[in-house]
């Protein structure tokens, strides 16, 4: 296919889901982008403007998100990104439809369509999930490195929930895609026995992998457990019958159980299983396609890259020369990839960007901070005030990378308990994480090369013993810590200018650094949502642009 290098692209993840439920079943994180001359210029993830977590209600709203940037007259190239579902776009008004042919077969490429935009037709294409998953980390990390192995892993995508490419003399080549691994996923985002142990309800079936993740370093896998599970089909279809499983855990191993008390050490331990077993599997997987592919770099993306302890182990055992996962390495970046293919088809290459894409009607007031307005919030932190941050644009994916987080204290337990259950309501058992220079991050793990990843805070750290008192409230049960890492100063200015001065003049070598909602509501988008989140959490301030305001 030819493009003409002049056109933008608009790349649109909005398929409508099976059920007008009010939540996402199958389909969540409705996201748009915009790119020109290999950029991305505009990036919306729906959440952040409609304030619904997890929003799939584009095709309501596409009309009043289009126009608010002033691109539904854009003459643009469009792409579509399909989803197991389906893969047509119709919005709720009529005026957009998109439709295209189904395959059986997973193809290697752009497929055509018709669509029909505002009273005009247009040509138009979709491209399938898996390789939108995949193409998400070009914006990130430029064009795949030679003899890469890409892989896109998470619970559904248009035919597959795994599926592994290889880029070798400079050609895309499709080496599988299945669902082999679903009951891997599964165990996170669709087993009854995963949702009755974190007590999470239908609805909040896309925060129950990071939450069973986090419980399940307070248990230990067990080989005896995981030959139960596995042969009673790891519990996953008691819904409605929970007794299913007390019953058997007294029977089988003699315990009482009788509710799902989260402090209970043998709910624990089913959960460390759980995560064992995912981990072991996939890593197996992994490696012995590599040993066939003989591939020496890893791109990993879709909605499993999110498991911080299976990405640690992956790079930890040097498997690979390196290893790739970009921000938005969810079903938030499915646009962002659809678009870069596109763009790279156009260009050859893609600009280098920042975490920071999510710009979707923010006015952009330039920051203007100064070196006193530093000291003042450095002070202001290491009185123990919790303060949010909102500056400029918005992280693509679900990290709060600096520029809509809370800051506080790293260096006491009490701190870290009153940031996550007292202003953000978050369950006891979930860690929050640290931000700190890369030099303190060596000075905290004792090594001498910390990997690059640990800038969009996507793996985790074992802490030196002897150093755990100084941040413990960042230091979770199992003795590491996911530490986002500032490697230089244009990572992000203002925070880089923080943390020195903090280091400098007061000696606090990391703060926490957790995303700035309180539980149940997307990430804080503009200024207002800022402080109003503010005030709702009962922050001590908040800064805007780097102006550090007091909450009365």
């Amino acid at each position: 296919m030819k493009f003409d290098r002049r056109k933008s692209t608009l790349a649109i993840y909005g398929i409508k889901d099976i059920k007008n439920t009010g939540f996402p079943v199958f389909v969540h994180d409705h996201n748009v982008s915009f790119f020109r001359g290999g950029e991305v210029k505009k990036y919306l993830q729906l959440e952040r403007v409609t304030r619904s977590k997890f929003d799939n209600s584009l095709s309501k709203n596409i009309y009043n998100v289009l126009k608010s940037e002033q691109l539904i007259a854009e003459d643009a190239d469009v792409v579509f990104v399909d989803n197991v579902i389906g893969r047509s776009f119709i919005s709720d008004d009529g005026e957009v439809r998109f439709e295209t042919s189904l395959n059986k077969c997973l193809q290697e490429g752009l497929e055509e369509g018709n669509l029909w935009w505002y009273g005009k037709q247009k040509e138009a294409f979709v491209l399938n999930h898996e390789l939108a998953h995949v193409y998400s980390c070009v914006p990130f990390f430029g064009n795949f490195k030679e003899n890469s192995l890409l892989i896109h892993f998470d619970g559904g995508a248009s035919l597959s929930n795994f599926s592994a490419w290889t880029y070798k003399d400079n050609c895309l080549k499709r080496e599988e895609y299945h669902w082999d691994l679903k009951y891997l996923s599964s165990l996170f985002n669709a087993n009854a026995l995963s949702f009755a142990i974190i007590g999470a309800k239908e609805f909040e079936q896309h925060s129950v992998p990071g939450k069973l993740m986090g419980f399940s370093s307070f248990g230990k896998y067990s080989e005896e457990i995981e030959k139960w599970i596995v042969s009673n089909n790891y519990f996953q279809d008691i819904w409605r019958k929970k007794s299913v499983f007390f019953q058997k855990a007294k029977t089988d191993f003699g315990v009482e159980i009788r509710g799902f008390d989260q402090r209970n050490q043998f709910l624990q331990n089913v959960a460390a299983t759980f995560q064992y077993i995912f981990q072991r599997d996939f890593i197996r997987k992994i490696a012995d396609l590599r040993d066939k592919t003989q591939s020496e770099y890893l791109y990993l993306t879709g909605g499993s890259a999110l498991n911080i302890l299976t990405n640690s182990e992956i790079v930890n055992r040097h498997l690979f020369r390196d290893v790739f996962i970009p921000p938005c390495t969810g079903d938030s970046g499915l646009s962002i990839g659809a678009g870069a293919f596109i763009e790279l088809l156009k260009h050859g290459e893609l600009k280098t960007h920042s975490p920071y894409l999510n710009n979707w009607n923010i006015d952009l007031e330039m920051m203007n901070y100064s070196e006193i307005d530093v000291k003042e919030l450095a002070q202001f932190l290491s009185k123990g005030k919790v303060v949010g941050v909102c500056n400029e644009n918005a992280e693509s994916g679900p990290r709060a990378l600096g520029n809509r987080s809370i800051l506080a204290l790293a260096n006491s337990k009490r701190m870290a308990k009153k940031v996550s259950e007292e202003h953000k309501k978050r369950e006891w058992y979930r860690p929050v994480a640290p931000i700190m220079l890369e030099k303190n991050t060596k000075y905290y793990t004792g090594m001498k090369q910390i990997h690059h990843l640990s800038k969009y805070m996507l793996l985790d750290f074992r802490i030196l013993e002897e150093k755990k008192h100084e941040i413990e409230g960042v230091v979770h049960v199992d003795g590491t810590s996911r530490i986002q890492t500032i490697f230089e100063r244009k990572d992000n200015l203002f925070i880089y200018d923080l943390l020195h001065e903090l280091d400098k003049n007061y000696g606090i070598k990391a703060l926490i650094n957790t995303s700035f909602n309180i539980k149940g509501e997307p990430i804080v988008h503009t200024a207002d949502d800022a402080m109003k989140s503010a005030q709702e959490m009962n922050l001590d301030a908040v800064v805007i642009n780097g102006k550090l305001q007091i909450i009365e």
